[in-house]
């Protein structure tokens, strides 16, 4: 719009000063046609020139008459005052046009040459207009193109962005209904949607049952293999009782041994493929403070005779990026443990508020605690820090698993009641408010 603006401008300059030049044309024609030519004296005009501004004083319109560089006649408009015409080739008998100094500024002229005698000099007729009338016609033509591209210009911004608004609707509509199934609110993409993007929104629905029953597949089949794994297991470990009867203790406890090795990386790698597949299903959300509330409500009727108070101290409201199942399963065995070795008390909290990206979960007791140097150990799958407690050893290390699967991660510290303290750090869900894309 700037460069049409430019040209529009130039064009117009252009036809404003062919317009003067021809009207100046007109006159200089009717200048000749009424003057008097003599061959002595001064020429003289049968009447004055059509135009009256030629005669009213530093009108800008003006005419001469000369010969040889004198001056035989002027417009009264002139004032007593001379054009300052360049010299002109006495044989050149034709029309021409200039710029010239005049009495009130640039003067745009056009001279004829008139012979009037042969062998004499020819008589010079000019005709001239100011500049300056052409620049202000200019000057309002370019202010009246301004305003109007101005406004053409606001109105071409306020279409664009009208025309943006409604076209990013659908895809406002569809950016929240994706957050709807990422939150875990709706199962699939809802809504009404224009012809140019239903189809992808029909794609992701397919994409999204196609995606959620291979993960039930899996699951199944994982389940499956436990229970094809659950009977061999168990004969091979009535075998080993047996062989222990038959008086062979060392070959039954190697084999028990090994039994119980295979248990365990057949429960750890169960829970380690079902996280997976849950943590690739959309909407995978979880309340930590129902997850908590409902951990400590069953561990307190387990461990009530050992006197032990569980207190659930994580605020309403916080969603985690996890599988409900699954974030049950980590609190159980955290507050499990936990119990397990505190004195009198075990308190769950929750650092965190809905806006923040994670949430770090902490179990704490008032125990013995362990020392730093145990910290990494009681990680490794199998291991326990004090081999005459109870347990198969694989508690943490499921957790440290499945934080990681689901992008967070947990790390053991010193109590401030204490004992042991665990921070279980996992993403927060993301929240159903989605702001638009204009």
């Amino acid at each position: 719009m700037i460069a049409a603006g430019f040209v529009l401008s130039g064009v117009f300059k252009r036809h404003v000063t062919n317009q003067v030049y021809l009207e100046i044309y007109e006159h200089l024609d009717e200048l000749v046609h009424l003057t008097d030519f003599k061959l002595t004296g001064a020429p003289q005009l049968k009447r004055g020139l059509s135009d009256v501004r030629y005669d009213i004083p530093m009108s800008g319109y003006y005419w001469e008459i000369t010969k040889a560089g004198d001056v035989l006649a002027r417009s009264a408009s002139l004032n007593g005052k001379q054009l300052l015409i360049p010299a002109n080739d006495a044989a050149d008998l034709g029309t021409r046009t200039s710029a010239v100094v005049g009495p009130s500024g640039t003067v745009l002229i056009a001279e004829r040459a008139v012979s009037i005698s042969p062998g004499a000099r020819p008589i010079r007729f000019v005709v001239g207009t100011d500049q300056r009338h052409v620049d202000d016609v200019v000057s309002r033509f370019r202010g009246i193109l301004s305003w109007s591209l101005a406004v053409f210009g606001l109105s071409m911004i306020l279409g664009a962005a009208l025309l943006i608004l409604y076209a990013m609707k659908p895809l406002d509509a569809l950016r929240t209904a994706l957050a709807n199934v990422r939150t875990g609110a709706a199962k699939k993409l809802e809504g009404t949607y224009p012809l140019e993007v239903r189809p992808l929104v029909d794609d992701l629905n397919a994409l999204l049952v196609s995606t959620s029953e291979l993960i039930k597949r899996a699951r199944t089949q994982a389940g499956n293999l436990a229970h094809g794994l659950k009977t061999p297991l168990a004969v091979l470990v009535d075998e080993a009782y047996r062989i222990d009867e038959q008086g062979l203790p060392q070959s039954s406890a190697t084999i028990l041994s090994q039994c119980r090795k295979m248990q365990t990386q057949i429960d750890y790698q169960i829970a380690r493929a079902r996280a997976v597949a849950l943590r690739s299903v959309p909407g995978t959300v979880a309340e930590v403070h129902k997850a908590a509330e409902e951990v400590a409500r069953a561990l307190d009727r387990l461990y009530r005779e050992s006197g032990i108070e569980i207190s659930n101290d994580v605020s309403k409201g916080l969603l985690v990026s996890c599988d409900p199942q699954d974030l049950n399963e980590m609190l159980a065995n955290i507050v499990d443990n936990a119990c397990k070795h505190a004195n009198s008390h075990v308190r769950i909290s929750c650092d965190g508020r809905p806006s923040d990206k994670s949430f770090s979960l902490c179990v704490e007791d008032d125990g013995k605690g362990l020392p730093p140097e145990a910290f990494e150990v009681v990680f490794e799958i199998g291991e326990r820090w004090d081999s005459r407690e109870a347990g198969s050893g694989l508690g943490l290390s499921i957790v440290r698993d499945l934080a990681e699967l689901y992008g967070g991660n947990i790390k053991l510290q010193k109590s401030g009641m204490g004992g042991l303290g665990v921070v279980l750090t996992l993403p927060a869900a993301l929240q159903v408010d989605v702001a638009p894309l204009t």
